[in-house]
C-alpha cells in the first residue's frame, strides 16, 4: 500500500513555477473544446514554412526553361529536380542542429528563426538570375528553416492529444497592362509568387510572438533525471526493464537511437518521404510536359488551381475527418490501408492522362485529391507514433533526427524523380513499361516497400498505444 502511494505521487504531474512547459501544461490540462486560435497561429506558422517546398512545381519547368541550361526539352525535368533536391539537402545537414537547439533553448526561437529565413531566402530565389543561383537560395532556405521539427514536438507539447492529428507566376506576360514588361515582375517573373510566400512568412514570424513556449526549464533541484531515478526505484521490475503505469518501457532511460519504436516509425516515413517528394515533384513535372513526351501539356495556371484544390481538400480533412478516424483505426493500420490504395491509384494515372477535356481536369483533380489524403493521412500518424515514443524533453531532438533522416530521403526524391522522368520521356516507344508507365511503377514499388515496414516485426508493436485511442 505504501509503495502504492509512492507510485501516485510520484506519478502525479508536478508544474513548477516559473517554468513555461508547466504553465503550458495546466492549461492544457484544463482545456476544453478544440483550441481554435491556436490552431489558427501554428497553422499559419507551418504554412509559412511549408509552402516554398511546394509552391515552386507550378512553375519550376518553365523556370528552368527560361535559364536555358537544360540542352534538350526532354532534359528541363533532370535539372528541375536539383532544384527541387537542395532545399531537402540543406535541411538535412542541419534538422538535427535546430533540434538540439530547441530542447535546450526553447521551440519558440527557432520557429521563429525558421520563419525569417523563409522571408529572406524565398525572396531572394524568386529573384535568381541563373540555375545556380536558384539551387544555391533553395539550400540556404533549407539549411536555415529548421522550424518544422520543433514544430511537431510543439504541437504534441500544446495540444491535448485528442488533437494533435488535426496561380500568380509570370504576371508581365499574363496581365500586361498591369504588370510592364520592363517591371521587376517583367524581368523576374517568378518573383511575384515568391513574394507572396514570403510575405504570409512575415505574418507568421508576426504569430511568434504571441506563442508560449514549452519547454519545461526546472531549478536544478528537482532535474527530470533525479525524478526519474525515484520514479524507477519505486516501480516494479519485468525481465530487467523499468515499466511505467501504461506498460510501455520508458523512453527517457534509453538512447534515441536505441529507441526501437522511434527509429522504426522514422526509418518507414523516411520511405514514404521519398515516395511523396518524388511524386509532387514528378506530378508537377508530369502535367506541364509537352504531350508528345507523354505529359498533358498544362500551364502554370492549370497546376496551380489543381495544387489548390488539392490544398483546400486536404485542410477539410485534416480539420474534420482524420482525427475520427484516426480514432477509429488507430495511426498505423490508417498509414497500412492509405499505402495500399495509393499503389492502384497511381497505377491509373498514364490512363487518365487519355481522357479528353472536362472529363481529364475532373478525374485528375480527384485523383491527385484523394493521392494527397492518403499521403498526409501516412504521415500524420507516423508524426503521432513518434512523438509518443520519446518524452518531452527528448521530443526536439528526436523530431532533428526524424527530419535529418526525412530530408535526405526528401532531397534523393526530386533528384531521381526528374532524371526518371527525363528518362522515361524518351522511350516513349519501349515494350516494358514505356514512358511515364515507368515512372508510376517505380514509385509503386517504393510504395509497397513503405506499406511492408508497417507490419511486424519492423515496426515496433504500438497496440499498447492505439488501445488508449
Amino acid at each position: 500500500m505504501a509503495n502504492n502511494g509512492l507510485q501516485e505521487t510520484l506519478l502525479k504531474k508536478q508544474y513548477h513555477e516559473n517554468c513555461p512547459g508547466c504553465v503550458v501544461d495546466e492549461m492544457k490540462e484544463r482545456q476544453e473544446g478544440v483550441p481554435i486560435k491556436k490552431l489558427l497561429t501554428m497553422g499559419t506558422i507551418v504554412l509559412s514554412a511549408a509552402l516554398p517546398i511546394a509552391s515552386l512545381y507550378p512553375f519550376l519547368y518553365f523556370m528552368i526553361r527560361d535559364f536555358h541550361i537544360a540542352k534538350r526539352e526532354e532534359d528541363i525535368n533532370f535539372y528541375a529536380g536539383y532544384v527541387g533536391a537542395s532545399y531537402m539537402l540543406g535541411r538535412t545537414l542541419t534538422s538535427i542542429f535546430w533540434g538540439v537547439v530547441a530542447d535546450r533553448y526553447g521551440r519558440k526561437p527557432v520557429i521563429f528563426t525558421g520563419v525569417i529565413a523563409v522571408f529572406v531566402f524565398n525572396t531572394l530565389f524568386g529573384l535568381s538570375l541563373n540555375f545556380w543561383m536558384a539551387i544555391g537560395t533553395r539550400f540556404l532556405l533549407g539549411a536555415l528553416n529548421g522550424l518544422l521539427g520543433p514544430m511537431k514536438a510543439y504541437a504534441s507539447e500544446i495540444f491535448h492529444h485528442k488533437y494533435q492529428a488535426v496561380a500568380l507566376s509570370s504576371p508581365a506576360e499574363k496581365y500586361p497592362a498591369t504588370f510592364s514588361p520592363n517591371s521587376i515582375f517583367g524581368r523576374f517573373p517568378y518573383f511575384l509568387p515568391c513574394l507572396c510566400i514570403s510575405l504570409f512568412a512575415l505574418i507568421g514570424a508576426i504569430c511568434c510572438f504571441w506563442l508560449p513556449e514549452t519547454l519545461h526549464m526546472h531549478p536544478c533541484n528537482s532535474s527530470p533525471s533525479e525524478s526519474y531515478d525515484a520514479l524507477e526505484a519505486a516501480l516494479p521490475k519485468f525481465n530487467g526493464k523499468t515499466e511505467t503505469k501504461d506498460g510501455r518501457e520508458a523512453a527517457s532511460a534509453k538512447s534515441l537511437l536505441k529507441n526501437w519504436p522511434l527509429m522504426s516509425s522514422i526509418i518507414a516515413y523516411c520511405i514514404f518521404s521519398l515516395h511523396d517528394m518524388a511524386y509532387s515533384e514528378i506530378c508537377s513535372l508530369w502535367a506541364e510536359s509537352p504531350r508528345k513526351f507523354g505529359g498533358l501539356s498544362y500551364s502554370t495556371q492549370s497546376v496551380g488551381e489543381i495544387l489548390t484544390i488539392t490544398g483546400c481538400g486536404l485542410l477539410v480533412f485534416q480539420l474534420f475527418l482524420y482525427p475520427f478516424v484516426e480514432k477509429m483505426l488507430g495511426p498505423i493500420n490508417i498509414a497500412r490501408i492509405s499505402g495500399i490504395l495509393s499503389i492502384p491509384l497511381l497505377t491509373s494515372y498514364p490512363y487518365i492522362a487519355m481522357l479528353p477535356g472536362i472529363a481529364l481536369a475532373v478525374v485528375l483533380n480527384c485523383a491527385i485529391l484523394l493521392k494527397s489524403v492518403l499521403s498526409t493521412s501516412i504521415i500524420t500518424g507516423l508524426f503521432i507514433l513518434q512523438n509518443n515514443a520519446v518524452e518531452q524533453h527528448q521530443r526536439g531532438a528526436a523530431n532533428g533526427i526524424a527530419m535529418t533522416a526525412m530530408s535526405l530521403f526528401k532531397a534523393v526524391g526530386p533528384a531521381g524523380g526528374g532524371a526518371i522522368l527525363s528518362w522515361a520521356q524518351k522511350r516513349q516507344h519501349a515494350a516494358f513499361f514505356p514512358g511515364v508507365h515507368l515512372v508510376f511503377f517505380i514509385l509503386n514499388v517504393i510504395e509497397a516497400i513503405g506499406v511492408l515496414m508497417t507490419f511486424k516485426p519492423f515496426l515496433a508493436d504500438w497496440s499498447q498505444y492505439e488501445s488508449q485511442n
